[in-house]
């Protein structure tokens, strides 16, 4: 890595590490016993390579190393980059992995092959044959089997024997098994859509038929001789893919193909390429020997928003269109028959908490409740958390007790345990972000505060650190933590370093999120707030607040937003602003703009729209312009259906108020971006010229939502500073 001499370097910094994220262990798996913990990491923080690795006492061992196992013949399958995409993940070699129960059989793809390996045995990782380029590869909890996917059918591989049966075999080129549907992957936190029963000999797996959706074709504008990708998009307003669930006999009941794709025993068979040979056996309808379907009432509840098989059998959680309404439902694996367990209302939303439903050793339902204020959670139908606690995720459940992550301020986020004996209880203390697992006596912490990251594995065998790699950014936040107006508005105020009071006036720069997806204003050093630093260095006053709709203040916040979702955030960036001008009066309030990427693209656009008398400059990226664009399940919790409150889009979408522009605007957008498309943007842009509002549009070529190229994203950041710069009328900082 080259040396890195004062704040300038750092735009290169934050793109060669991948916004800091390159060297950062995740997806961690502790062993029963809590004696070792598995994990994904690179090696470093500018290697984007990620590598297996497993922790214990002698120190840490490397499980599998791309380098020495990648066939240079092999490449990443189109589908397996569309679920990276949808789960945001940047690096390439192991991205992922899933064990069974005893963490003995560790399964993973690389490259479209499948690799299996003995964390703890010490014998080599070792490739399958299979039917085609995997995806999602799964051992069954007892570690004889392994699931994959491949060309929309799902395989089940014996690991002694080499026997490879085809359980699903899509019945068209629109279905598709064991995937999770765009809308789940975007907006559901699913991004599964098979789970194997606790015996290994079942499986619940989900069947998508995206035939009803309306296909987009996502076009490569840099080389027009490459053909568009197609991808089925449910926009708002329009048909969502048809899913359902079905129990499949993983003993290969119906016969099933050989890793060739020779049908063994006349039930559609799968090619090399992974593409259906022929419907009918395992691939067959619902009743087919070897096949069950979960029968529920999918007209009414349409949406599949979590589903597990655990002791008790299948668990399932469903919503309806308008996503007022989310029934758990026990499934019997013998017939499909459901039975409801609970249901929950909402005259807004009902907010889909990840990890829940889920159920106790004894049974218990383990959930969420919104009351009042607060989002509880429940075990049994009992609220087991305080007034104020607002639950974010339940990490897991073992026995009757609930590891869980929840805030009871909003810029601080903790690991609490709950158990029926004891109660709830916080199991990390300084103020930061916080998750973790458990196992076998042992916890794992891992904590970014704004200190940095730490990550350790107590229990009764003592102390492991896990090591992180990660580059610490050259420069370190500087946080001024502030509460604006009346509703307490949790606000991060960033100055130069080298500023004194008095000094002189400096130009404000807003740096807002402000949507339902995150928080920006956190008590960690993330690389939002790295980089609000490093505009702050080139001589901005860098304001970054979390207004009404954001996550972490409780169910009444997080739905003021309810059919208007800009008009209270717009209002509390200003109140945010103001604040920070009365903390320091050097903010020079005739000098303010606005930036912010996908919802802070569309705060930011609609801010310099609706207040020109306070923001004088915007940066919009890959922002959702034409809310009508954007797909059901986001859009229609928020804003309803576009053909029954067609005004809640109209309020919510700055095209039209594009004649009201009188600010210099810069949008950006990726030209491959597949969640919100270009189309947002360009739409933007047409209705600014037909009311000939000057503006600038920054295309990005082959960038997704996130873009990744280094150069790109250096030069990115470069150009919204001298953007800035020119639209504020602020002389760039003179080289040191």
């Amino acid at each position: 890595m080259d040396k890195i001499t004062d704040h300038r370097d750092f735009p290169a910094q934050f793109a060669r590490t991948q916004r800091f994220s390159l060297g950062v262990p995740h997806d961690f798996t502790l062993s029963p016993d809590g004696s070792s913990v598995l994990y994904v990491r690179t090696r470093g923080p500018e290697d984007r390579v990620g590598c297996l690795w497993r922790l214990d006492s002698d120190g840490e061992h490397l499980v599998a190393d791309p380098a020495a196992l990648a066939d240079p013949a092999g490449e990443v399958p189109p589908e397996e980059l569309v679920r990276r995409e949808r789960a945001r993940q940047r690096a390439t070699g192991i991205v992922g992995y899933a064990a069974d129960a005893a963490v003995r059989v560790v399964a993973f793809a690389l490259d479209g092959a499948l690799w299996t390996a003995d964390p703890a045995g010490g014998r080599p990782p070792r490739r399958h044959a299979t039917a085609g380029p995997v995806l999602d590869p799964r051992p069954d909890p007892t570690g004889r089997r392994v699931a994959y996917l491949t060309g929309g059918a799902l395989h089940v591989l014996d690991l002694a024997t080499g026997a490879d049966r085809a359980l699903a075999v899509p019945e068209g080129d629109e279905v598709a098994y064991g995937a999770a549907e765009h809308v789940a992957a975007e907006s559901m936190h699913r991004h599964r859509g098979y789970w194997w029963a606790p015996d290994g000999d079942r499986l619940l797996v989900a069947r998508v038929d995206t035939a009803p959706v309306a296909r987009w074709w996502i076009a490569d504008q840099v080389d027009p001789t490459r053909r568009p990708r197609a991808m089925a998009y449910p926009a708002a307003g329009t048909a969502n893919a048809d899913v359902s669930l079905h129990i499949l006999d993983a003993r290969g009941v119906g016969g099933g193909t050989d890793a060739a794709g020779s049908d063994t025993a006349g039930s559609g068979g799968v090619n090399r390429a992974g593409r259906a040979n022929g419907a009918g056996g395992s691939g067959g309808p619902a009743g087919s020997s070897g096949r069950t379907e979960v029968v529920w009432d999918r007209a009414a509840h349409e949406y599949l928003t979590a589903a597990a098989w655990d002791a008790h059998g299948p668990l399932l959680s469903v919503q309806s269109r308008d996503q007022r309404s989310v029934r758990v439902l026990a499934a019997d694996p013998a017939t499909g028959a459901t039975r409801l367990l609970h249901e929950q209302r909402d005259p807004a939303w009902v907010q889909l908490v990840p990890g829940t439903p889920a159920r106790t050793a004894s049974g218990a339902l383990v959930h969420t409740a919104d009351e009042g204020g607060t989002r509880f959670l429940t075990v049994g139908g009992e609220p087991v958390t305080a007034e104020g606690l607002q639950i974010r995720e339940v990490l897991s459940v073992d026995g009757e007790s609930v590891l869980f992550t929840a805030c009871d301020e909003p810029t601080e986020e903790h690991l609490w345990s709950y158990r029926p004996d004891g109660g709830a209880t916080r199991l990390s203390s300084d103020p930061g972000l916080h998750t973790g697992r458990r196992a076998g006596g042992a916890l794992l912490l891992a904590s970014l505060t704004e200190h940095g990251r730490d990550i350790r594995v107590t229990g009764p065998g003592g102390e492991l650190r896990v090591p992180c790699r990660a580059a610490r950014p050259v420069v370190a936040p500087r946080v001024t933590w502030l509460r604006a107006g009346e509703h307490g508005i949790r606000t991060a105020l960033l100055l130069p370093s080298w500023h004194r009071p008095g000094s002189g006036r400096l130009p404000v720069l807003l740096a807002p999120y402000g949507g339902p997806a995150l928080r920006l204003a956190v008590r960690a050093a993330t690389w939002p707030l790295a980089e609000a630093q490093w505009f702050a260095e080139e001589g901005f006053a860098v304001v970054v607040a979390d207004g009404r709709g954001t996550p972490g203040r409780g169910p009444r916040w997080e739905k003021t937003v309810h059919k208007d979702t800009l008009g209270a955030p717009v209002e509390d960036q200003v109140t945010a602003l103001h604040a920070a001008a009365a903390h320091c009066a050097d903010l020079d309030l005739d000098r303010v703009a606005i930036r912010g990427w996908s919802f802070g693209g569309s705060l930011a656009a609609m801010a310099v729209l609706r207040r020109p008398e306070v923001f004088h400059a915007a940066i919009s990226g890959a922002a959702p312009s034409d809310q009508r664009l954007y797909d059901t399940h986001w859009r229609e919790r928020f804003l309803g259906h576009p053909d029954e409150d067609p005004e809640a889009y109209d309020r919510s979408s700055p095209i039209g108020l594009a004649a009201a522009l009188e600010r210099p605007l810069l949008l950006v957008h990726g030209l491959a971006d597949d969640n919100v498309v270009a189309a947002h943007t360009l739409r933007l842009s047409e209705a600014l010229l037909a009311a000939g509002r000057y503006h600038q549009v920054l295309p990005l070529s082959h960038a997704t939502h996130g873009p990744s190229d280094p150069v790109m994203v250096e030069g990115l950041l470069r150009h919204q500073l001298v953007f800035l710069c020119d639209a504020l009328n602020t002389p760039p900082r003179p080289s040191v």
